[in-house]
């Protein structure tokens, strides 16, 4: 009898969703071409990660409703009931420290750019944010518009709402669409479990005894330290760690030295590590500090290292994805190719207060596109782009309200 009523609450909250969809999409509609000037006047003026002041500004008086500032430059805003928990959905609002070389009219002048498509999620969400208070009483959950600071620098904006607790708020979900140019436009990826890796940066120092280039017995080399230390963490972590789990090592910037004919006291590098497994993490932090310390030893050094831990590995909820792909027909979206990344995202740090869904949204194939990939200077997702995130959000919104509103339903009866 139980498992009756919730296949009927599931079903349930299907049709539910699908009504949602419906009310949110037609009311979106008058909302887009708005949303789409939005992103233009947002693109041309990127500002870096805690210093979105004007960004936020523009936001704010574009938002149907009053915002509150959150984790320094961020917005929240609430569309809604508040006596019941909101369903949150994200949007960045840092650009990136680049000079972007496009020749869009609208294309940023200064030493920073929207390249990560950041632009295009705000305009997107400030439409589904208009949409839903078009709705009024109809919309059965509280959405929370989260505009988070810093998503591309430390500290993290997702970390620092958490650490503040969503200005008392604890959502019931939180959602995010991200654009991607490798993935086929009018399609979007929703997958179950974790898509994303963690993220870990390493700093790595050796320090040796300086000596004259000439007379290299008398003194301690850090530099053949070092360079055997970057190729030993390549090849342990392959020795170490299941072949088929995502972990990697990136030693990305070497340092040493500022004379040819001297033997420095020290050598630097700078990297990270990525993981899906919260074990696999774990060993590649213990595998780091032995490979340093050990080869650098071995040659006469001594080695340090320096973990900065990120943000976990960003896992999507299995209910709100079930929910969530059967609605983006509705959307005039389908399905994309399963999708799941090494790369990584501070969204994962909301997992600590509510359940996630993250969704790639595909730009590939659109008209006028130039595929480049995210953080080039010559990334520029099309206008119409703003639709499909504004879509998918309203998608997300839709599935993760109608299991909220399920899950309440099955628990009455």
């Amino acid at each position: 009898m139980a498992r009756s009523t919730e296949a009927g609450a599931r079903g349930g909250a299907g049709a539910a969703g699908e009504a949602l969809l419906a009310e949110l999409l037609a009311a979106l509609q008058d909302e887009l071409p708005d949303a789409r000037e939005l992103r233009r006047r947002l693109h041309a003026r990127p500002e870096l990660a805690h210093a979105e002041r004007e960004t936020a500004a523009t936001i704010s008086t574009a938002l149907p409703v009053a915002a509150e500032s959150a984790a320094g430059t961020g917005l929240l805003a609430q569309v809604g009931d508040g006596g019941a928990a909101p369903v949150a959905v994200r949007a960045e609002l840092d650009g990136l420290p680049l000079q972007e070389r496009t020749d869009a009219s609208f294309a940023a002048r200064q030493d920073a750019m929207h390249a990560c498509g950041h632009d295009v999620h705000m305009a997107g969400l400030v439409a589904l944010t208009r949409a839903a208070h078009r709705l009024g009483e109809r919309l059965p959950v509280p959405l929370l518009a989260v505009f988070q600071p810093s998503e591309e620098a430390y500290p993290s904006g997702a970390k620092m709402l958490v650490e503040e607790g969503f200005g008392g708020r604890r959502p019931a979900a939180v959602l995010g669409a991200h654009v991607h140019p490798e993935l086929p436009w009018r399609t979007v990826a929703i997958d179950p479990g974790i898509v994303n890796s963690s993220f870990d940066a390493i700093e790595i120092v050796v320090e040796g005894s300086p000596t004259h280039g000439a007379y290299p017995h008398l003194g301690a080399d850090p530099v053949p330290a070092l360079s055997e230390i970057v190729l030993a963490l390549h090849a342990r972590v392959g020795r170490a760690i299941d072949p088929v789990h995502v972990a990697s090592v990136t030693i990305s910037r070497l340092q040493a030295g500022s004379s040819d004919n001297v033997i420095p006291a020290r050598a630097q590098a700078r990297g990270a590590l990525r993981a899906y497994r919260r074990e696999d993490r774990e060993t590649l932090r213990r595998i780091a500090s032995e490979v340093v310390t050990g080869v650098a030893a071995a040659h006469g050094c001594r080695g340090f290292v320096e973990l900065t831990a990120g943000e976990p590995a960003l896992c999507n909820d299995e209910a709100i994805v079930a929910a969530a792909r059967p609605l983006l027909a509705g959307a005039a979206l389908a399905c994309a190719p399963e999708w799941r990344t090494a790369g990584s995202d501070d969204f994962a740090f909301f997992g600590e207060l509510a359940p996630l869904t993250m969704a790639f949204v595909g730009l590939d194939g659109a008209e006028g596109f130039l595929r480049r990939p995210l953080h080039h200077p010559e990334l520029l997702p099309p206008d119409e782009a703003v639709d499909a995130v504004a879509r998918t959000q309203a998608v997300l919104y839709a599935a993760a309200a109608s299991c909220s509103s399920g899950t309440a339903a099955a628990a009455r009866s």
